[in-house]
């Protein structure tokens, strides 16, 4: 997959394909179903698959503290795009020059001279553009200047009438409700980023962590959790806690793991960790001494959890 961050970037040989545009959080089985009818339609014209998509999303850039939280990072959801087979994934920067674009130049800059798309696949409630005056009838009404067809995007459910969305999933995140998250995004919830230096404080209380780069403004969830790790190839079970630690005064999300019976240096490498099931709220403890307790509370009923998965 052809990855092309910013607008900048676009060469002739990116001209000409179809194209979907979106946040894609989670790249959820209702994504998946969107780009698998954009990939047929794809093949039929013999064009491309051109997913386009911002980053920071835009409500992290307008609203922070109001953005809901990440289901995937940017280099997750590029993984997940990847596995799918789309062909160009056209990162574009979201910041006050791209906010400042009209409609009318969005749809020139981007979608006519930057692409050239041919057929594009979007929300019917999908708003673009400084003044938000881009709609799906603007994009229609430019199509039909221009040469390109606009399709909304369907409206995917699950066999029981369950429509899959970002909002739901990450409700059900929050909850704790890992089973149905994993049913709905068609695969494991996971959180993916690189083992880095901390502050070691779980190494003085007997319990060394790994600490994930986690690449998120705001959390789907928080707690603490029994998680399974893969590095490479091999799996551990563990305890993790996601959250902004709060006995220890703790200000920026963090996602500290814990792994079972596990001996080695681990900084620098890549761990998925996979959220199985939730153990408790993060809390503030009074001190290190009940901290401590607690911690080994929960990596007993992690491990009682685990056992009973087998």
């Amino acid at each position: 997959m052809r990855l092309i961050r910013g607008l900048h970037n676009l060469k002739p040989e990116h001209q000409g394909c179809v194209a979907t545009i979106g946040n894609f959080d989670g790249v959820h089985r209702g994504h998946q179903r969107i780009l698998a009818s954009l990939q047929a339609e794809a093949k039929q014209r013999s064009l491309p698959v051109t997913v386009i998509t911002f980053e920071p999303q835009p409500r992290e850039y307008l609203t922070p503290q109001q953005a809901p939280g990440r289901l995937t990072s940017f280099a997750e959801k590029y993984h997940c795009f990847a596995k799918l087979g789309i062909d160009q994934l056209l990162c574009l920067y979201f910041d006050q020059k791209l906010q400042q674009l009209s409609a009318d130049q969005f749809i020139d800059r981007v979608l006519v001279q930057g692409l050239q798309v041919k057929h594009l696949v979007v929300g019917d409630d999908f708003r673009f553009g400084c003044d938000r005056s881009g709609d799906f009838k603007k994009l229609t009404e430019a199509g039909q200047r221009c040469g390109f067809v606009v399709k909304p995007t369907e409206t995917v459910t699950t066999d029981d009438g369950e429509r899959i969305s970002s909002t739901r999933i990450r409700q059900l995140a929050f909850a704790g409700k890992f089973q149905q998250v994993k049913h709905l995004l068609g695969r494991p919830f996971q959180i993916c980023g690189k083992v880095i230096h901390g502050q070691k404080l779980g190494r003085q209380l007997g319990v060394p962590t790994a600490n994930i780069k986690l690449n998120r403004l705001q959390l789907p969830c928080s707690g603490v959790f029994a998680i399974k790790a893969i590095i490479g190839e091999q799996r551990f079970s563990g305890v993790a806690n996601l959250g902004i630690r709060p006995t220890i005064n703790g200000r920026q999300p963090s996602l500290e793991v814990h792994l079972f019976d596990f001996q080695g240096n681990l900084y620098g490498q890549r761990m998925a960790v996979e959220f199985l099931q939730k153990i408790r709220d993060e809390k503030a403890f009074s001190g290190l001494p009940e901290l401590q307790a607690a911690i080994q509370q929960d990596i007993s009923i992690a491990r009682n959890l685990l056992i009973a998965q087998l």
